[in-house]
């Protein structure tokens, strides 16, 4: 018979707007989906048949979140990776070649080789997740029933309909935030944590502490990021400062982090290094 290894069945699912693609390592086949709620549940009863080892999808700027809430409340060993990583295996093993897409089977045979690290959600952050997802169904549902109403209504009632619509779209709107960050702060969240440890001199502990202290990351950008962290030269006394002393102060544990870093850095990642030197000479302190 087959050994183990063999056995073992991976999943790639393509996200785009208002279609997936799932496709299963021992198949060439890729099945489409919608990418709705009916879409998703049937997806997830396939894959979860299929009794993958591993299911990759890939970061795709928000595509993927309802996706990957429902397979993680689900207990499925689902991983979100970096797109340039796939990229880069895509172009390494020559599945690119043919093709400048990255599909469903590429996903797949990523996770077959390269077999990355999936941690299994906690059974309290899977409850959280389902909690979450029970209640954006409902909130869905009852918009739908609102839209319906406004649709029919009076002038009379037109106002109130029309408030209540408003309301629920803003706590449908934190309710997809709260997705968004279980997920982001899930072991099955690697984009951050793959593309931090890529770059020369930045390991678990960086990694690790940036993603933990630092959730903002990839939200905004290098001066604000800079600003947060407390390595940004800000004038106290410039207008935007006055008042807010902690944005100075910055997060310290997170900085000594990143100092260590650094220090390495400068031995080791050429780039850093020619930076720390062009610093030197311009007199800035060691």
């Amino acid at each position: 018979g087959k050994s183990m290894t063999e056995e073992k069945v991976y999943v790639g699912v393509d996200v785009a707007k208002s279609t997936f693609y799932v496709a299963v390592t021992d198949s060439g086949e890729s099945r489409k989906f919608t990418n709705d709620d009916k879409g998703i549940s049937q997806a997830v009863r396939y894959i979860a048949s299929v009794k993958p080892a591993g299911i990759v999808l890939e970061a795709t700027g928000n595509l993927e979140m309802p996706l990957a809430a429902v397979l993680q409340a689900s207990r499925l060993p689902v991983v979100i990776i970096n797109p340039r990583q796939v990229r880069d295996f895509a172009r390494a093993t020559g599945a690119l070649a043919k093709t400048d897409t990255i599909d469903a089977r590429i996903l797949a045979l990523f996770g077959a080789r390269v077999k990355p690290e999936i941690r299994p959600l906690p059974d309290r952050k899977a409850r959280e997740t389902r909690n979450l997802l029970t209640r954006r169904r409902q909130l869905v549902e009852i918009l739908t029933a609102e839209h319906n109403r406004l649709f029919r209504a009076d002038d009379d009632i037109r106002p109130s309909v029309e408030a209540h619509i408003h309301w629920l779209e803003e706590a449908l709107s934190d309710i997809n935030d709260e997705l968004d960050n279980c997920i982001r702060l899930s072991p099955s969240w690697h984009e951050k944590d793959n593309l931090l440890k890529s770059v020369p001199g930045v390991g678990k502990v960086v990694s690790s502490s940036l993603l933990i202290e630092l959730p903002e990351l990839g939200r905004l950008n290098r001066r604000k990021i800079a600003a947060l962290v407390g390595v940004a030269p800000l004038n106290r006394d410039s207008g935007t400062m006055r008042g807010k002393r902690t944005v100075w102060g910055g997060r310290a544990g997170l900085r000594a982090v990143l100092y260590m870093a650094a220090l390495v850095a400068s031995r080791r990642n050429p780039i850093i290094a020619a930076f720390y030197q062009r610093l030197l000479d311009a007199g800035k302190m060691k």
